[in-house]
């Protein structure tokens, strides 16, 4: 029974319970992701790759269609866009021939060392006798005079110069040409030994069946295999995509879907993918039974690997049929899966030790400061003083609890008391200040009144002098008690705003206006400037507002100077009204109490004009600052208020 209650007090405890909550929220989490990534992402990962593969080997497809289409074109437009090459290898006559023919020598010359890619250009009449040709390789050096020679040959038997002279175009596939020597002279496969071919017909412009000649360039293979087929590298969105894709590259295949004609290894060109030195027919078996898709999971050289195919266009399409490949180690696809597994175990481990001691000393720690807590929660005097915790453990958040609602409790009770205290003298405040206020214009009125009564007793002969000028001066006192009145009764805000659309700058015109003659007096300077804006507020309220402030700015100018008004839209969604004077400035004590009831710096007033103001505008749901000039002397009041936008 003793080691029971000593358990449950145990499992009472925060630090427990903290232990045991956070174990649960860590190490849940942590098994949860480590059987995701085993079950899940090996298999979200593959996917991935294998669309990158598939997409891969289509775009490698398109771009190799795409290079054949337009290394044909560039052929093609020596045939249609200059009628030079019609009059070089045309029947003309020998005198127009030694104009031509030299022409379009320079032509091609230019052609291939722009190009960069094609090796011969060759111009063959209809009895297949060379024209002209080339004279020089793509990096500008002459051919060899037994070059030359070799390329005087009879062009009648070859396949190409045939099909061409039947008037379309005729492309010869990847082989070894024996009309250049070979660039590379190791006796293993080299991609610049290699060729494309392509071959259109020369027309006549006065007849476009007539075929006249052909036109016949011998591409390098090096730019089909090192440009367009060179080594792919996807790219995956927060994964370096280098080293996963390392081993990823593609290859080429004959239409025939067995000869290897493009491989990062070119000793394989020609090869047989069915023959033994490769040893894959289900790959040859499935690119033949589909134009597109995944290869069956194969080994090559002692490697497994994964790969996709897509076939180009055929030659019917205008390209030759080839079969393009991309493939990848299957050790690189499961790398970062296998990574990731082993860094996650790794890290299990390692934060479930810290979470276990981090927890133990952090929940020990954090007990001592709540029972301190409970001590000074007693002198606290803040918040909804009605509520109650309810005491629902009995930890030491339970008794946190019960002196909380102590606290609470006595709290209450001062509140009440202090509340009252704080009427009262308000309540007193307030009456001192009306009265200090009243007496001051009574004064004058009961001295005028006894003077007026008297000169009535005495008959005086100023009578009606000393009458007239006491109800004037009763006339003003009554006024100067009437705004008073007005100013506590701004003050207390009891009228209820009318708000309107009001121009912000046409109103403080206004006010200007209405103290033109005072400014004048003093001998100030009255400037307005900006677009002005439109806001929607009480008029009267805002008016009080403007008459206030520019009433304080001519008062801090008695000796002149400059009364400088803007208004315009901030941009911000708000107005800006600012007034600035070139008075002798405020103090910092003095702006810290500006917007107080009751305090003012001059000799008269009820100190009531600025908080009046501070009040309203908060209602208008504007803001009222009042800053030094930061180059000068003199005050800017700043009034912003929300611009009113239909």
């Amino acid at each position: 029974r003793a080691l029971r209650r000593r358990s449950l007090r145990m499992l009472r405890r925060i630090s427990t319970k903290w232990v045991l909550t956070v174990l649960a929220a860590v190490v849940v989490p942590f098994l949860a992701f480590a059987w995701f990534v085993d079950t899940q992402m090996s298999d979200r990962h593959w996917q991935t790759v294998r669309y990158y593969l598939l997409s891969t080997a289509g775009e490698l497809a398109a771009r190799l269609d795409n290079e054949v289409h337009e290394r044909q074109l560039a052929i093609e437009l020596w045939s249609t866009a200059t009628p030079l090459t019609e009059w070089a290898v045309g029947d003309y006559a020998p005198d127009e021939a030694v104009i031509f023919v030299p022409m379009l020598q320079r032509g091609f010359d230019r052609f291939v060392e722009q190009s960069q890619v094609y090796d011969l250009i060759l111009a063959v009449n209809e009895h297949g006798e060379l024209v002209v040709s080339n004279t020089r390789t793509a990096e500008g050096e002459e051919f060899s005079p037994e070059l030359l020679a070799s390329l005087k040959r009879d062009y009648s038997t070859e396949v190409w110069f045939r099909e061409a002279m039947k008037g379309q175009p005729y492309r010869v596939d990847h082989h070894e040409s024996d009309l250049v020597p070979r660039k590379n002279r190791a006796p293993k496969a080299h991609p610049e030994n290699y060729h494309l071919g392509f071959a259109v017909p020369v027309k006549t412009q006065l007849d476009p069946e007539q075929v006249v000649g052909v036109v016949y360039g011998l591409m390098n293979w090096r730019h089909i295999q090192y440009q367009v087929l060179r080594p792919v590298r996807p790219r995956l969105s927060g994964i370096d995509a280098t080293d996963i894709y390392a081993s990823c590259y593609a290859w080429l295949w004959m239409s025939d879907g067995d000869t290897i004609i493009g491989h990062p290894n070119p000793e394989l060109y020609t090869t047989k993918v069915s023959g033994p030195e490769v040893d894959l027919p289900e790959l040859v078996s499935v690119a033949r039974s589909r134009d597109w898709g995944m290869y069956p999971q194969y080994a090559f050289g002692g490697v497994e690997k994964n790969a996709a195919f897509k076939h180009c266009a055929s030659r019917e399409q205008g390209g030759f049929g080839w079969i393009v490949g991309v493939g990848i180690d299957n050790s690189d696809i499961y790398s970062t899966v296998d990574e990731l597994r082993g860094v996650l175990l790794k890290a299990t481990a390692i934060v479930l030790g810290v979470v276990v001691v981090g927890t133990v000393l952090i929940a020990r720690r954090t007990t001592r400061p709540i029972l301190a807590l409970q001590e000074h929660t007693k002198r606290v005097a803040a918040g909804d003083l009605e509520t109650r915790v309810h005491v629902a453990s009995r930890d030491e958040l339970g008794e946190l609890a019960q002196a909380f609602n102590q606290m609470t409790k006595e709290l209450g009770e001062s509140r009440v008391k202090l509340i009252k205290a704080e009427k009262d003298a308000a309540w007193r405040e307030m009456a001192r200040q009306v009265a200090h206020e009243i007496k001051n214009p009574l004064t004058p009125i009961r001295l005028s009144a006894d003077l007026l009564r008297r000169a009535r007793d005495e008959k005086s002969p100023e009578y009606d002098a000393i009458f007239d000028r006491t109800i004037e001066l009763i006339r003003r006192q009554v006024e100067h008690m009437r705004a008073i009145a007005a100013d506590f009764s701004a003050f207390a805000g009891t009228r209820k705003p009318e708000p309107q659309v009001v121009d912000a700058r046409a109103l403080l015109e206004e006010v200007l206006t209405l103290n033109a003659a005072w400014a004048r007096e003093l001998g100030v300077e009255v400037d307005l400037a900006g677009a002005g804006g439109q806001v929607f507020v009480d008029r009267g309220e805002l008016r009080r507002v403007l008459i206030n402030l520019v009433s304080n700015a001519l008062e801090a100018m008695q000796s002149g100077g400059k009364l400088a008004c803007r208004v315009a839209a901030s941009g911000a969604g708000s107005v800006v009204i600012e007034i600035e004077d070139s008075g002798g400035g405020l103090s910092e004590e003095v702006r810290a109490r500006l917007f107080e009831p009751y305090f003012t710096t001059r000799t008269h007033g009820t100190g009531l004009g600025l908080a009046i103001a501070a009040r309203l505008v908060d209602e208008m749901s504007g803001r009222i600052e009042l800053v030094p000039v930061t180059d000068g002397r003199g005050t800017i009041a700043r009034v912003s208020l929300p611009e009113h936008r239909p």
